[in-house]
């Protein structure tokens, strides 16, 4: 068989195969159980925050839509300086920030949302109140969502790759496979055993579930997580030279900005005499000691650069599980525990598609796995256009989560296509960066979601719309 262009590019990886030592299989396990107890709290909140928000206010999707703006916009505006800072500190002071973080702003998240389900009242009795805590809710779900895209980043761009690096490419897709099935299965799981805690307990039980599930975890995560850096020595060595070349190098002076501004640069000053080009220099001086400025800048230089935005273009959707989804179904009067089901059901179909993405991969390559992925999506979300029709709303209900469900096998094998580009042809300097400005653009288009969400639901309740019968 034929080498694929994978295998040709990774070939001197292999050349030095005999020098890169088996790790011990325990270490592996190890990275995924500390991965999944990580994603399992941020599952949680994820699938719990937009029935939160619909029950702290009744019969309005405002608080949902504001907190899916607040999140998305949060890691537009700050997801490549994640990935820039993930890139500047070593992998233990990633892993310590990441953890200490994430879980702290769950707990806070948590504690917050129960104040404000057991005091049902604190909205017309203490408005002031209800607003700080509304707003404290929103920024540390902001908060602990960041963290959770700083450790992505960590696992996902870094590890996964120096791990795999000098073993068979192989290794390198089932890592990835399993890494993306171990954030599936949270999905499933983590939506149902909340759904039956709120439909069989009570939204507010739920809240202290998450609250103590971080407050509990997070010592094993880091234990984990810390024994797998201790265990294998190439991230350490890794880690120690990413050190040493920031050492010899400044990234707060000269990081990154490109030669094509540096260019730019040098020919105004060269015409700064006249004086006409005097603003232009000023402003793009200015500009270029914008951190997230130079990290886009990076981003856009990939060869990549198209698959990424392909990827990013798909989170310009209601035609996810995500909280408008939710909320809206709720609000149609779909059980809580059938939504955490139905997401179930849909994490179940993105798992078998990890299952299938590795063997499909060997036969038909990267590019030729995600172009098929595509039109596998697209084809079962035409259930979801079909449904709009559809005037029984249960009824287009069901065919809404049954479309969007099947879609995710198309998704994920997508996704994974996409991610595997990246490893493969990103440089190792920039890895880190290209992965956060991949999540601020893929947030980006999220917060238009929730910018339309929320302008739709505004027409309904200034114009006096049936919100009611209001669908997706």
């Amino acid at each position: 068989m034929a080498e694929t262009e994978e295998d040709m590019r990774r070939q001197p990886l292999l050349a030095d195969c005999s020098q890169q030592p088996a790790y011990n299989p325990s270490l592996i396990t190890r990275l995924y159980v500390g991965h999944f107890l990580a994603r399992w709290g941020a599952r949680m909140w994820e699938f719990s925050v937009g029935l939160y928000m619909i029950n702290v206010w009744p019969d309005s999707l405002l608080l949902a839509a504001a907190y899916g703006v607040v999140e998305s916009a949060s890691t537009a505006l700050f997801g490549s300086i994640v990935g820039q800072l993930v890139d500047r500190l070593t992998y233990i002071q990633v892993l310590r920030l990441w953890l200490l973080t994430q879980n702290l702003s769950f707990i806070v998240a948590g504690v917050t949302v129960t104040t404000l389900l057991v005091c049902a009242g604190l909205r017309l009795s203490g408005f002031a109140t209800f607003v700080s805590l509304i707003i404290l809710t929103n920024i540390s779900g902001a908060v602990g969502v960041l963290s959770t895209l700083a450790g992505t980043i960590l696992v996902e761009r870094e590890w996964v790759i120096v791990i795999s690096n000098g073993q068979p490419p192989e290794v390198l897709t089932e890592m990835n496979s399993v890494i993306r099935r171990i954030d599936l299965i949270c999905k499933l799981f983590a939506p149902v055993v909340t759904g039956f805690i709120i439909s069989f307990v009570s939204l507010a039980a739920s809240a202290v579930a998450l609250a103590l599930w971080n407050i509990i975890s997070v010592w094993l995560q880091y234990w984990l997580l810390s024994s797998v850096y201790n265990g294998i020595p190439a991230l350490s060595e890794n880690s120690e030279r990413r050190k040493a070349r920031f050492a010899e190098n400044d990234p707060l002076e000269s990081s990154s900005i490109s030669p094509e501004t540096e260019s730019l640069l040098s020919h105004l000053r060269s015409d700064s005499a006249l004086g006409e080009h005097n603003w232009k220099q000023k402003l793009i001086e200015c500009l270029t000691k914008i951190p997230c400025i130079d990290a886009w800048t990076v981003y856009l230089q990939q060869d990549v650069v198209l698959p990424g935005i392909a990827l990013a273009l798909l989170y310009f959707t209601v035609l996810s599980f995500g909280t408008l989804m939710t909320a809206a179904l709720e609000w149609n009067g779909i059980p809580a525990y059938v939504i955490g089901i139905a997401r179930g059901i849909s994490a179940t179909v993105g798992i078998a598609a990890t299952l299938l993405y590795p063997p499909l991969h060997s036969r038909i390559s990267t590019l030729r796995t995600g172009l098929w992925s595509i039109w596998i999506q697209w084809s079962f979300l035409l259930v979801c256009v079909a449904s709009v029709w559809v005037q029984n709303s249960h009824i287009s209900a069901w065919m809404l989560m049954g479309g969007v469900a099947a879609s995710r096998l198309g998704l994920w094998m997508f996704d994974l296509s996409v991610m595997q580009q990246m490893q493969d042809h990103v440089p190792d300097s920039d890895r880190c960066i290209v992965g956060g400005v991949q999540n601020s653009l893929q947030s980006v288009l999220d917060l238009l979601t929730y910018v339309m969400g929320f302008w739709e639901v505004n027409d309904l309740v200034i114009f006096g719309g049936d919100t009611s019968s209001y669908t997706l």
